[in-house]
């Protein structure tokens, strides 16, 4: 492959057009956010009903500020290579062929899933779009930056460098660098070898690399360190959730149990109960999973039926739940439950710190007052589904986390940033699997006297795959950033995930195609990871409740600055 394509003539002056670029899509995703709002507004006040009603133009609303982030990101992304003397050659094509095309697609129509393109005139900004198409650094970029050229370069790069940990530069500091040597090593010697065995013998991930994580630092990795952590913050939990993620999913999936109960004992817990929970957490001792989710309530929480009751002796918590990850081989369950009768909306949840007795795979809920069923899953099986029913299960006073009725949905509502952080990181992490184990088939398999790798189809969809991985790894850490500095993110935390999930999706289906009839095997990795990808579009907010979301925080901050 690598002598059979030319050098790419990438554009001399490629960080000038990309930061001039910012500005006009800024305005543009404003422009959009403005024809939105006299859409669905009233006043002064959004409604959530006029949202709904005209849900195809809020939504793509959200796509087109997820990608005006994401150009931002990118742009910023190069800015710091360049000063660091780290913005080579990879780099630039990354830059130039993801901007080029965002850029197009923001003018023409972006893909919110398959089927669903968010156009312009969706949201009433067609002049819009054509004046910005119009801009000198935006026309130049969308004409010469991702091209069949750039595309195969980039491919020859990445073949070049097969085996690399990232392809091209992270902006992060070495520190990051080390944390991600140390779990990318983890990952291939005790976790590859053995996934793919996992999944379709539908295996619990062994106890022993649960161990193993724990010695590693897995669980503890935000905690403070006076409870035990490391303190390390977000941004270090993406790079090991990537990492682990590349693995296995369900491997990378492990630490999420961790993140949500300690985030929300930080945040909502007393001290009593950080004192408690906190250094069992960090420690791996305790392995936690949530309770939230019950059948035909979905994302609709506050519509939950569970209920604890208290009395002289504690809690009384009785409710069908459903969709518990991890929920055999765990010590305590972060249930949601409602504690004030009368009420049928959020401002009755409370939530508790429940213990549980942990489970074998011979008897899972050896509990008399919790009945579990496993459910059967296409993928994102190492630590299993269930459903559970509570059937008066007990737990004492202190239970309640912090100590307080009605704060349930508020103590979760804390948790939602990092959660989907986290996720974001997971899925960069399933779609660079995919473009390993693609990459490696695509040069080992021949067809018509050369390999795969050599066909445009097949080393465009690999360039693509990095390119998309790139983007979607900055606006995560972005994201992460903001959290670490105590600012508000749940809008930015949402973009990452919204966007994650959709490139891990299409890695996983670009990487089984590359495959060919093979992908659909069960024998080649592929066809788990296409199975793993596609829950990272549903859980931690559906693409659609996301997209909702998001959706609605910007037409609030726009509505601050008008």
């Amino acid at each position: 492959m690598k002598d059979t394509l030319p050098e790419s003539p990438i554009l001399s002056d490629l960080l000038s057009l990309s930061r001039a670029a910012v500005a006009p899509v800024r305005q543009y995703a404003d422009a959009a956010a403005d024809a939105v709002a006299a859409r669905v507004t009233a006043g002064e006040r959004i409604s959530g009903k006029a949202l709904e009603a005209d849900q195809y133009a809020a939504h793509a609303l959200a796509w087109v500020a997820t990608y005006a982030e994401s150009i931002t990101q990118m742009a910023a992304w190069a800015e710091a290579l360049e000063a660091d003397g780290a913005f080579g050659e990879m780099e630039q094509l990354l830059l130039q062929i993801g901007l080029g095309e965002y850029l197009a697609q923001l003018t023409g129509g972006l893909p919110m899933s398959q089927g669903e393109l968010a156009r312009p005139a969706d949201i009433g900004v067609a002049a819009e779009a054509r004046t910005m198409a119009t801009d000198p650094a935006i026309s130049r970029l969308i004409a010469q930056g991702n091209t069949d050229t750039a595309r195969r370069h980039l491919a020859r790069l990445m073949v070049e460098r097969e085996g690399a940990t990232t392809f091209g530069a992270t902006g992060l500091d070495d520190e990051f660098d080390m944390v991600r040597d140390q779990f990318r090593r983890f990952a291939l010697d005790r976790v590859l070898p053995h996934a793919h065995e996992w999944h379709l013998k539908d295996e619990l991930i062994p106890m022993g690399i649960i161990e193993e994580m724990a010695e590693l630092g897995v669980f503890c990795l935000t905690i403070p360190e006076e409870f035990g952590g490391f303190g390390m913050g977000k941004t270090a939990m993406c790079v090991v959730s990537e990492e682990l993620s590349r693995g296995y999913i369900g491997v990378g999936s492990l630490g999420t149990r961790s993140e949500i109960a300690a985030e929300l004992i930080l945040c909502g817990g007393t001290d009593a109960q950080k004192a408690e929970w906190l250094p069992k957490l960090a420690s791996g001792e305790t392995l936690p999973t949530a309770v939230f989710t019950e059948p035909n309530t979905g994302s609709d929480l506050g519509a939950l039926k569970t209920r604890a009751v208290e009395d002289d002796e504690g809690w009384t918590i009785t409710g069908n739940k459903t969709w518990i990850t991890h929920g055999a081989r765990t010590d305590v369950m972060t249930v949601l439950a409602r504690t004030i009768p009368g009420t049928d909306n959020y401002a009755g949840l409370s939530m508790f710190l429940a213990p549980k007795t942990r489970g074998t795979d011979d008897t899972p809920f050896p509990d008399d007052t919790i009945h579990g069923g496993e459910i059967e899953v296409l993928g994102y099986r190492g630590m299993k589904e269930y459903t559970l029913a509570l059937d008066g299960h007990k737990v004492p006073k202190d239970a309640l986390l912090g100590g307080v009725e009605g704060q349930g949905f508020k103590q979760l509502m804390q948790t939602f940033e990092s959660a989907r952080i986290q996720t974001a990181a997971r899925a960069i992490g399933v779609a660079q699997n995919a473009l390993d184990v693609s990459m490696r088939y695509a040069l080992e398999r021949e067809t018509f006297g050369k390999a795969l790798a050599e066909y445009g189809r097949v080393y465009s969809k690999l360039a693509m795959m990095a390119v998309e991985i790139m983007i979607a790894r900055q606006l995560t850490y972005f994201s992460a950033r903001e959290k670490d500095a105590d600012r508000r993110c749940d809008l930015e935390a949402g973009m990452a995930k919204l966007l994650g999930a959709r490139v891990a999706w299409a890695a996983a289906d670009n990487g089984l195609q590359i495959h060919g009839g093979n992908g659909f095997a069960l024998e080649y990795p592929i066809s788990r990871i296409l199975c793993d990808a596609r829950i990272l579009n549903i859980f931690e907010g559906a693409a659609e409740i996301q997209a909702q979301v998001i959706a609605r925080r910007v037409l609030e901050n726009r509505a601050k600055t008008r």
